[in-house]
C-alpha cells in the first residue's frame, strides 16, 4: 500500500500548492480580496487526501510487502486469487437507488424522505455486507 500511499500524498502536495497559488491570484487580480470558497475547497481536498494517505501508509506498516509495493517483483507474483466477488448480486442495485433517493431528497430538502432514504442506505449496506454470511458454526 505503499504506492498508494505516495500517490495521496502527491495529491496532497499538489492541492496545498495550488491552494496557495489561487489565494495569491485571487487576492491580487479579483479585485475583492481572497476568493475564500475555492481556497477553502482545495484546502480540505488536500487534508482529505492527506488522511487517505496517512491512513494507506499506517496500513502498510502492518501488512507484509505486496508485489506492488516490491522493486524486485514479477508480473507473476500478483497471480492467483484476488478474492470471492458474488456473481449475482441484487444488493449494489439497491445501494445505488437508495443512494439515488438519498441524493434525490437532499436536493429537494424534504426531511421526511432524508430519514427514509437514510434508513435504505443503512438497509442495503447491511444486505451487502451481511449477504454470505451464515453465523457461528456450533459444531
Amino acid at each position: 500500500m505503499k504506492v498508494e500511499a505516495r500517490i495521496f500524498d502527491l495529491v496532497t502536495g499538489f492541492c496545498f500548492f495550488i491552494a496557495i497559488v489561487y489565494g495569491v491570484t485571487t487576492y491580487f487580480w479579483s479585485g475583492f480580496g481572497v476568493e475564500p470558497v475555492g481556497l477553502v475547497a482545495l484546502i480540505l481536498t488536500g487534508g482529505l487526501a492527506l488522511i487517505a494517505g496517512s491512513y494507506m501508509r499506517f496500513v502498510s506498516r502492518r501488512i507484509e510487502a505486496r508485489p506492488e509495493d516490491r522493486e524486485d517483483a514479477e508480473i507473476s507474483d500478483g497471480a492467483g486469487e484476488l478474492g470471492f466477488f458474488s456473481p449475482g448480486s441484487y444488493w449494489p442495485i439497491a445501494l445505488a437507488g437508495s443512494a439515488a433517493f438519498a441524493g434525490l431528497s437532499l436536493a429537494f430538502f424534504h426531511i421526511w424522505m432524508i430519514v427514509v432514504a437514510g434508513a435504505l442506505i443503512l438497509l442495503t449496506v447491511g444486505g451487502l455486507v451481511f449477504e454470505y454470511h451464515t453465523g457461528p458454526h456450533d459444531e
